[in-house]
Order: C-alpha cells, then sequence, then structure tokens
C-alpha cells in the first residue's frame, strides 16, 4: 500500500467518504474490516487484536477485524458505546467481477470485486434479535418545528408501529421523556435540544414532502383515511422517512400507518418525574429496581414492551381506562383459565418482530417459521376464547383481530419445513412435497451423492487402498484422497486418476466418473437452491401483502398478555382494582409502594401501609417526622398507585378511588447535574418552578424537603411560599413532606391544609421508626437519634445535643425564625401587591446601567447626557 493507493484502498477510502463519519465495515471474504481510525475506535471498545498492514501515506495502516459470521455481537457493542456503523458488502460475485473486466477489456487477474454500503446501523434502526431487547421497544424519532409548533414522528422499525403528534416548544422534553427514543433525528438547524441528537438534511423536514412520502409509502392517494395530520406532524414524519430511507440505502422498513396522538389524551409526566418515581429504569440505572421490574409478568416480550407503553403514558379517558381495569378482572377471576393462557402466549413467537425482519428485508426462514408458527396459535387461542362467557368489551374487540390467516398459515404450513433454519444459503427449509420439480432436483442430488458413496467403495476394491476417501471442500469441490505412500500407483496415466494436490502425508486425485457425478450434484443442487430461493421470496409477498393485518393480531396478542400479567401480579400482592372518578379526590387504604414492598418480602420483612385521603377541603397535607421515617416512601407511593391506575392496572391497596389526573409531578430528591453545571439547590429550583407553570386544578403533586438545599432562613421561605402557592392559586391535590416545624402555621391561614406526620419513638435511647402515618404535626424531628442510629460517633452526638440546647432556648426568648410570619397576608394577596416604584435617582441610574457607551455615537451620547440632566 505503499505510494499510490491500491485499488482496494481507493475502494475503501470512496466508501470511507461516503459514510459521513460512521465505522466502516469492509466486507473482505469472511470478514469485515476497519482501518485508520475506525479501527483503533473499534478494537478499544471490543477489545480485539489492533494489526497494521502495509503503509499509506508513509504511515501504517491499523487494521483489525470480526468474523461476518458473528458480526451481530460486535455490531451490538459498537451501538451500545454510541457509534454508527455503514455497512459495505460485496455486491458482485468473483466471478461476475471477471466477467465485468472481461467486457471492460482488463486482465480478470488484477479486478476488484465491487462494494458499496447497504446499510446504516444505528442506535434507532436495529431490526437484528440479537441486537434487541426483546422486552424494550427500540424507537426512532424526528422532530420539526412548523409555526412554533413541533412535530413528533415516531416509529419502532421492528415492529412497524408509527405515531405522528406535536406539542409546543416548553413541553418537548417532556415528550421525548415519556418516548423514550433511543435516536432522535432533527434538521441541521435545529436549536431546541435535547442533547445528543443525528442531524439531517433540512430540505427532509417539509410538511409536503412528508405528505407524498407516507401516501407512497402506504400506496394511498389521500391520508384522509388516516387522520387528521398537521403540518408539524407531516414535517417530522417527512424527515423520518426520508432519514429511514437514507440509512437504509433506499429499502424502507416495515411502517405500519400512522396513528396520531392527542395531547391531551394521557397524563404528562416531566423527565424529572419519571427518574424520581424510577418507572421504567432505576435510579442506579437498568430495570432492575424500577416499578416495571416489580410488575411485569408478561409472558412474551410484546406484551412487556406494551407495558413500558402503558406505564410510560397513563390514560385521561376514563371509559379506556375501566376497559383495561376490567379485561384484568376478568382473569384475575380465572385463575386456571389465566395459568394455561399464560402457558399459551409463553409458547409464541415475537410475530411482530419476525415480521419487521420479513418487510426490511432482513427476514430469515426462521421468521417466516415464526410468522407461521404465530398466527396458527392466534387461531386456535381464538377458539378457546371464542368459549369463555361474560367477556369484557375489550376482549371482544380484541378476539376478530386473532383470526383471517387460515390461507397464508395453510400456505405456509405446506411451503415450509417445521423448523425452518436461519439460514437460507444453504436451502433446506423447503418442505418435501410442495414443489414435485424441486422433490426431483433433490433426488437427483440425493442418489448421486449414494452413487459418490458407492463409487468410493468401488475404488477401494479395484485400487486395494482402503484408506482411500472421497472428500469435498468449498476450493476443490469432489476429490479423491489417499495416503502418500499408496499415492504412485494412481499416478499412473493408465491408471484413470488426475493428480490435483499434493498434500502432507496425503495426495488428491481426480476421476472422470467422478467429475460427472460431482457435476450432476452441483447441478441440480444449484437448481435445487434457486427453486428454494424463489419459494422464498414469493412467502415473503405473502406475508408484506398481508403485513397490516398480521401486525394487528401481534398487538392483541400483546394486549391480552398484559391483561393476564396484571391479574396474575395482582394476584401475587393482593392489589385490588381501582376505581377511576372524575371528581377532584384522593382516596386510598392501606397503601403500598410496591417496589419496596417487593424489596421487604424477598428479606422477609413487611411493609407498613398507609391511608391518603385528599379532597377539594383538604388537598394538602403537610408531612413531617424524621428523616428514614418514610416520608419520601408515603409521597411516592400514592404517585405510582395513581399512575398504575390510570394505565389499567391493579393497585397495592386494600382500596383506591382515583380522581384522574392530568399531570403528575415528583420532586422528590436531587443530585448534582455536575455535567449541565446544576447544584442540587439549582436541580431543586427548577424542578419545582416546572411544577409551578404547569400544574392545574386536576394535576398531583409530590413535594419533598423543598428549600433544604441552601441557607434555613432562605430555604424556609422559599418552601413557606411554595405551599401557599400550590394550595392557593393552583389549588391542586398534593403531598408535600418538610422538616420546617415553622411551615405548621400554615394550617392558620390555609383551609384546604392538614398536617401529618410519620410517626416514631424513643425506646431506652434508641430511636424505633414506626413508618405509620399520623395526623397532626411532628413533635420533633428526631434528627440526632437518626445520626444516632447512622453510626455518628457519641461524642460527636453529645456535642450537637448541647448546641440543639441553646438553639432551642434562643427560639423560645425571640419567638423562633417564623416569628412575624403569621403577620403576613396570604399569597394570593401578596401577589397582587404592586412593586413599590423605583425613585428618580434610581431611575437615572437603571438608564445609566442599561446604556452601551461603547456603541454610541458622539451625537447620541450628547443626546443621552442632555435627557439625563433634564429628568435630573
Amino acid at each position: 500500500m505503499a505510494g499510490t493507493a491500491t485499488p482496494m484502498m481507493q475502494q475503501y477510502l470512496a466508501l470511507k467518504k461516503e459514510a459521513e463519519g460512521s465505522l466502516l465495515f469492509y466486507r473482505m471474504g469472511d470478514f469485515f474490516e476497519l482501518f485508520f481510525d475506525d479501527a483503533r475506535i473499534a478494537a478499544n471498545i471490543l477489545d480485539i487484536a489492533l494489526t497494521s498492514r502495509g503503509e499509506h501515506d508513509g504511515e501504517p495502516v491499523a487494521m483489525c477485524g470480526v468474523p461476518v459470521h458473528s458480526a451481530e455481537g460486535y455490531l451490538a457493542r459498537l451501538i451500545k458505546s454510541g457509534q454508527r456503523v455503514a455497512i459495505a458488502e460485496q455486491v458482485e460475485t468473483p466471478d461476475e467481477a471477471k466477467a465485468r473486466a472481461k467486457r471492460e477489456g482488463k486482465p480478470s487477474s488484477k479486478v476488484l470485486v465491487k462494494r458499496d454500503i447497504v446499510r446504516f446501523v444505528t442506535a434507532g434502526t436495529l431490526t437484528e434479535e440479537a441486537l434487541l431487547n426483546p422486552r424494550s421497544s427500540n424507537l426512532l424519532a424526528a422532530l420539526a418545528e412548523v409555526r412554533g409548533t413541533i412535530g413528533i414522528a415516531s416509529i419502532d422499525i421492528s415492529t412497524g408501529t408509527m405515531t405522528l403528534e406535536e406539542c409546543a416548544p416548553e413541553m418537548l422534553g417532556a415528550e421525548l421523556a415519556r418516548i423514550g427514543a433511543t435516536e432522535v433525528v432533527v434538521p441541521e438547524d435545529w436549536s431546541h435540544g435535547p442533547d445528543e441528537l443525528t442531524y439531517h438534511s433540512h430540505g427532509t423536514f417539509s410538511s409536503d414532502a412528508g405528505a407524498e412520502r407516507l401516501k407512497s409509502v402506504h400506496g394511498v392517494a389521500t391520508l384522509d383515511g388516516f387522520g387528521d395530520f398537521s403540518r408539524a406532524m407531516l414535517a417530522a414524519a417527512g424527515g423520518l422517512i426520508a432519514y429511514l430511507d437514507h440509512v437504509g440505502r433506499g429499502s424502507l422498513p416495515l411502517m405500519l400507518p400512522p396513528t396520531i396522538r392527542e395531547s391531551a389524551s394521557g397524563m404528562a409526566m416531566d423527565e424529572a418525574t419519571r427518574g424520581s418515581l424510577e418507572i421504567l429504569e432505576s435510579s442506579t440505572g437498568g430495570r432492575t429496581g424500577s416499578l416495571i421490574a416489580t410488575l411485569d409478568r408478561c409472558s412474551t416480550g410484546a406484551g412487556s414492551r406494551l407495558l413500558a407503553e402503558d406505564l410510560s403514558a397513563p390514560l385521561l379517558d376514563q371509559s379506556a381506562i375501566e376497559a383495561r381495569l376490567h379485561l384484568v378482572e376478568f382473569w384475575h377471576a380465572r385463575p386456571i383459565e389465566r395459568a394455561d393462557l399464560r402457558d399459551t402466549l409463553r409458547a409464541l413467537p415475537d410475530i411482530g418482530r419476525a415480521l419487521g425482519r420479513v418487510v426490511a428485508g432482513r427476514g430469515s426462514p426462521r421468521d417466516l417459521g415464526q410468522v407461521r408458527d404465530g398466527l396458527a396459535e392466534a387461531g386456535r387461542l381464538h377458539e378457546r376464547l371464542e368459549l369463555e362467557r361474560d367477556r369484557p368489551a375489550l376482549l371482544d374487540e380484541l378476539l376478530p383481530r386473532l383470526i383471517g390467516h387460515g390461507a397464508l398459515v395453510d400456505h405456509m404450513s405446506r411451503a415450509l419445513v417445521a423448523s425452518p433454519p436461519t439460514e437460507r444459503s444453504n436451502g433446506g427449509y423447503i418442505a418435501d412435497g410442495y414443489d414435485a420439480s424441486l422433490d426431483e432436483l433433490r433426488e437427483v442430488s440425493g442418489n448421486a451423492r449414494r452413487a459418490i458413496a458407492a463409487m468410493e467403495a468401488r475404488y477401494r476394491e479395484e485400487t486395494g487402498i482402503s484408506s482411500l476417501k472421497i472428500k469435498h471442500n468449498g476450493v476443490l469441490g469432489y476429490f479423491i484422497e489417499v495416503p502418500s505412500r499408496h499415492a504412485d500407483s494412481l499416478m499412473d496415466a493408465e491408471s484413470g486418476f488426475t493428480h490435483r494436490q499434493t498434500m502432507k502425508g496425503a495426495v488428491r486425485f481426480n476421476s472422470l466418473s467422478l467429475h460427472e457425478e460431482a457435476s450432476r450434484i452441483s447441478e441440480a443442487g444449484g437448481r435445487a437452491l434457486a427453486a428454494e430461493e424463489a419459494h422464498f421470496e414469493e412467502l415473503i409477498e405473502a406475508v408484506t401483502a398481508a403485513r397490516e393485518a398480521i401486525a394487528a393480531t401481534a398487538a392483541a396478542l400483546a394486549r391480552i398478555d398484559v391483561a393476564a400479567s396484571n391479574a396474575e401480579r395482582a394476584s401475587e400482592g393482593e392489589w385490588s382494582r381501582p376505581e377511576i372518578t372524575a371528581d377532584a379526590g384522593l382516596s386510598i387504604t392501606g397503601g403500598r409502594h410496591p417496589v419496596v414492598e417487593a424489596a421487604l418480602v424477598k428479606s422477609g420483612d413487611r411493609f407498613v401501609a398507609n391511608n391518603c385521603a385528599l379532597a377539594p377541603d383538604d388537598r394538602l397535607w403537610l408531612i413531617g417526622g424524621p428523616n428514614m421515617g418514610g416520608k419520601s416512601t408515603f409521597l411516592r407511593q400514592n404517585a405510582l398507585i395513581v399512575l398504575m391506575a390510570q394505565a389499567g392496572c391493579f393497585v397495592p391497596a386494600e382500596a383506591a378511588s382515583i380522581g384522574l389526573v392530568d399531570r403528575l409531578f415528583s420532586r422528590v430528591g436531587a443530585s448534582d447535574n455536575l455535567a449541565r453545571g446544576r447544584s442540587t439547590f439549582m436541580v431543586e429550583m427548577v424542578e419545582t418552578a416546572a411544577i409551578l407553570a404547569q400544574a392545574t386544578t386536576r394535576s398531583f403533586v409530590i413535594l419533598d424537603e423543598v428549600g433544604r438545599g441552601t441557607s434555613t432562613y432562605d430555604g424556609l421561605a422559599l418552601a413557606w411560599a411554595v405551599v401557599e402557592a400550590v394550595h392557593s392559586r393552583i389549588a391542586c391535590r398534593c403531598l408535600f413532606a418538610t422538616h420546617y416545624h415553622e411551615l405548621a402555621r400554615l394550617a392558620e391561614t390555609c383551609q384546604a391544609l392538614s398536617l401529618h406526620h410519620v410517626r416514631a419513638r424513643e425506646w431506652k435511647g434508641d430511636l424505633v421508626l414506626l413508618h405509620e402515618l399520623a395526623e397532626g404535626p411532628a413533635d420533633r424531628s428526631y434528627g440526632l437519634a437518626v445520626a444516632k442510629l447512622a453510626g455518628v460517633p457519641a461524642t460527636v452526638v453529645k456535642r450537637a445535643e448541647q448546641v440543639l440546647s441553646k438553639l432551642e432556648q434562643a427560639r423560645s426568648e425571640t419567638g423562633g425564625i417564623a416569628a412575624g410570619l403569621g403577620e403576613l397576608p396570604l399569597f394570593a394577596a401578596a401577589a397582587q401587591e404592586s412593586e413599590p416604584e423605583a425613585s428618580p435617582a434610581e431611575q437615572l441610574a437603571q438608564r445609566l446601567s442599561e446604556a452601551d457607551l461603547d456603541a454610541l455615537s458622539p451625537r447620541d451620547a450628547l443626546d443621552l447626557l442632555y435627557d439625563l440632566k433634564r429628568d435630573l
């Protein structure tokens, strides 16, 4: 490679330029090779050997490679580390390359096989089974702004589910947190965030182009049948489809007709709330310890993915929630039938993802077999469920979607073997009896192989060489091999054998009869593979034509699985069906935190249940008590019960009546966000500001220790003002935990506020945390007792007691830090008080401070001076 670049390196560099910054997997035989910086990056991530090959521009060419047959595992690790990969495959065979060289008048010995980038592999465009988590959706989202409104198009290309929606710019973070896309595509001049984005050509994010692309993909003349899409939605859809076309190099994945998601159709939750409640991921990262890990008893991956969607977007439609709950109750009351159903579902293949691979052109015979088996089992499940009496309306709605595939299943059952292979290059997946001509070719090939076995026996007898064998490899084809000591007798020109290759310890030969039989095998085998390939394409077309009906079956099975899973979990934990109401109440009897309770059960401990009863005249609970007493757990458990109820799940409580919540806010716990330069207190204030700006009277807010990250006086002042604002201005349901005993005085002026505390007792010098909620203010914070419990040295605790005694004495003498707060007007009245008008001197100083003196011309500066003198 020294000096002028070789043809291969020229080809590589041209493809690398097309790769647009992605790592380039360059196919060379049975390996994907990486060169230069790509090799260094990949070798470091994959922990594989980094070597070098020749030189380019005077420098050694770094390289590494991964086997083609195991490339998926390496791809998964690269994508997980944040890389994008371009796959450059050989797009012609060596024979085709030689024929091309001959046509072009070039030496065939030096011709280079053509290669091209066939696909970009990115985080949001994965379809391979090995690269996807079966229990998590893999969403790609595209954003576009049209006239101040942001359109969002999202798709899981592994199943083809596509959704279009729109939102205001300030709500984008909350919507993206709900969607949870692994990749977000935006136009090149995008300025709204979030942090990690994929940029694509601005011109593709056009509403007109989006409408045309959608019509082309779905083969329709108008989109009216799909819904009334806004300009922002269509622009986002245009960018999404264009990006998929780009990464697929002209090959689009499965895309089902898009559905519209109305912004008011689900409970709103911002990113901070989702993180605080650990819905899909725990605070330590990963699924373990999250709400979904505790709830999920789904028998299928599709069911788990749908449950995650339900929990991410709880409903606001009371009838839709009731329909889900009724189906859960139906299976909850039938434990034997539920067990049978779950066994059936557990054996089902993932029809949706198999369909996605088939339509995307990456399907295998095994994927076709999974579609066949899944549809057949869905039909049998329909027959069983139809016999169930008193079926809920949602089940009646789902049942028709399980059938209608009889002809396709029959066709595929006749065409495919019982267990089709993953690879189709070696054939063997079309069943005997489906194609008479294919059966004949297989018989010819089989007879030829038997003839070769007979030939081997005959040659042994004729030559007297018992160790003679007829073998086969990919280079020589069929050949005769004998040990070197017996080779001389076969070298004779009259022997009928032709020398082909001398090995260490063995010599290989050919014969006319072997050549004839090998030709028959090769010809019959080649024609048989071609026939199977033709049948494969025919089956692909049949499945693709029925893709929407097949996807509907997969979705119906997932919904049935989620209901059975929720019923199973409710039965395990003795959970109850919540009552959904239209009022502004919240009544929970014997509520428990599902995740904490599950952890305690494992350790043999018991969770202490508590009640919560919020009503219009008692909608804000101020909760005090010691740390570790259970305040945060109580706050979170009630938020989770509301979320689960509106998602259509039974809840961990003896009884629950939930007045529909439009927005759920949780400000419980915070940590420094060093990446954004924010302290704990700054994070707390940003989250609190979002609550005060966005909460409505229908919202449910949980707040824990607001103001603790700053000085005592600042913290108390902020907490006081926030409580007043939530109570008097927003007037929503709220649980507010605090250590500021002084806030108890708000009960005197806030009519809908009541005082509560978590109980604790000291016994023989030790603190006993009861984890029970009681009415009334906390008598003390027990901070020193908690410190002792945590292992703080006794000398330090003793000294703290002395300091505390002095502080309490001073507080009693002065009236405490809350002295005089009772004389303040209420928040609503204070908010109406106008700001005091600035004095003339202050106004003059303000004008001077705002003037940019360096930017003023001499004339402007003189005019400003005259104005100031006149005002003075």
